[in-house]
């Protein structure tokens, strides 16, 4: 156990160190639909119903879409429901050429971040399964005309994405379960989105409000 932590590797790591050398697993991976995660689970989704009117998502280490609250359909309302169908993968539907990325227009700075936040992932978290989507991902290039915009806002780069009702600018930020003692907890990460200009967030308040009652979006399969 004090060999992983001097190495830092994840607790998916440490299970893996331990069964190597003949021990029992440490640390348990708890389905998100098991009633022991039950209070975990409100918790996210009363997060995500509090960070209305703007988009937020909860997300595993591979971007498979765990929930999101209902703003989320500024992303997925043009984008085909092939690229939707549970497990939907963030990352996927962000970046293919029929997803959203025709959409974005600083393509090339965002499609940047999330090939290095995927790389970094795959580093300190090797899985065959993420390998496989960054190869899918990084097939996408050739596919996409991303012409350099300027993308710089002076204190972070946001989304700049087209939508039918204006152009939106983003940033996001990203939280995680800090001390997690269970896998599952550890690889979740909530994504939030906050306008980076005052148009951005009327045009999300007057979509939400014309929105009704549903707040969150769950994606059970994923989990």
């Amino acid at each position: 156990m004090r060999l992983g932590e001097a190495l830092e590797l994840s607790l998916r790591e440490c299970n893996e160190l331990l069964l190597a050398a003949g021990y029992a697993p440490a640390y348990p991976q708890t389905d998100l639909r098991d009633k022991e995660l039950e209070p975990v689970v409100d918790a996210l989704h009363d997060i995500l119903r509090g960070h209305l009117p703007f988009p937020a998502l909860v997300i595993n280490r591979r971007g498979d879409l765990i929930a999101a609250n209902a703003a989320i359909d500024i992303f997925t309302d043009q984008v085909p429901p092939r690229l939707l169908t549970p497990p939907a993968n963030l990352y996927r539907f962000t970046l293919h050429p029929d997803g959203l990325a025709p959409r974005i227009r600083n393509l090339a700075a965002w499609r940047r971040r999330i090939i290095d936040r995927l790389h970094l992932e795959s580093r300190s978290n090797p899985d065959p399964a993420l390998d496989k989507l960054l190869a899918e991902l990084h097939s996408y290039i050739t596919s996409l005309n991303a012409s350099p915009v300027p993308d710089d806002l002076g204190f972070a780069v946001p989304l700049l994405l087209d939508t039918t009702h204006g152009e939106l600018q983003l940033i996001t930020t990203i939280a995680t379960f800090s001390h997690a003692c269970d896998i599952t907890l550890a690889d979740l990460k909530l994504e939030a989105f906050l306008p980076a200009s005052s148009t951005s967030a009327t045009i999300l308040t007057h979509l939400d409000s014309r929105r009704g009652t549903r707040n969150t979006v769950s994606y059970p399969s994923a989990t």
